[in-house]
């Protein structure tokens, strides 16, 4: 088993201050529930000696790398939210990357759109990848849809683990990920699990 490990990634995404504080205009509302869930999942992952991924956003404070739809938040006077060495941009608390973790920058929604996260995956022999993080319908959802066009062995959703806007955004971006195959399970479970699949 402790091959398959070897073999599998875990990606953090997303689990920065901007996401989590009810005063940001990116906030998801009531993500802060899952923080537990995250930290026990990247334990679990450390102890199976895992690949541990922590995808985050961080933009120009001008908005010039944000999505057109966004760049509203930016400018001079604006919140410039994500803005690269801004409070925004850290780890919530009780998360944190440590030495031999990867950290992985990107400016869209999938991890794998403009980045080196594929060859990354490939040059460290990666074939099956577990997510958690948020939002759920945007890049939890474009990250693993990327992951299976790009034929990943198997994509493990850790549900307790992510979060969306409501319940029920959830609950419906999880139905199509695993109608595309997705392995969905709450951390207890993968706990458990001798295999992620």
């Amino acid at each position: 088993m402790a091959d398959q490990w070897k073999r599998t990634a875990l990606l953090v995404i997303d689990m920065q201050k901007d996401f989590f504080d009810e005063q940001s205009v990116f906030a998801v509302p009531g993500a802060s529930t899952i923080i537990p869930s995250v930290s026990d999942a990247v334990e679990i992952a450390r102890k199976r000696g895992m690949f541990i991924v922590w995808v985050v956003r961080e933009h120009d404070p001008e908005g010039r790398d944000v999505e057109r739809f966004r760049r509203h938040h930016y400018g001079s006077g604006k919140s410039n939210p994500l803005a690269k060495g801004s409070k925004g941009a850290e780890s919530v608390e009780g998360l944190e990357m440590k030495e031999g973790d990867y950290k992985l920058v990107k400016t869209r929604f999938s991890a794998f759109f403009n980045t080196n996260l594929h060859s990354l995956l490939q040059g460290q022999g990666i074939t099956d990848l577990v997510v958690s993080g948020v939002q759920t319908p945007n890049c939890i959802r474009q990250t693993v849809f990327d992951a299976v066009s790009l034929d990943y062995h198997s994509i493990t959703l850790l549900y307790d683990a992510t979060a969306a806007a409501t319940p029920k955004i959830h609950h419906d971006n999880i139905t199509d990920m695993e109608n595309v195959g997705v392995v969905v399970m709450r951390v207890d479970k993968w706990r458990e699990s001798d295999s992620n699949v």
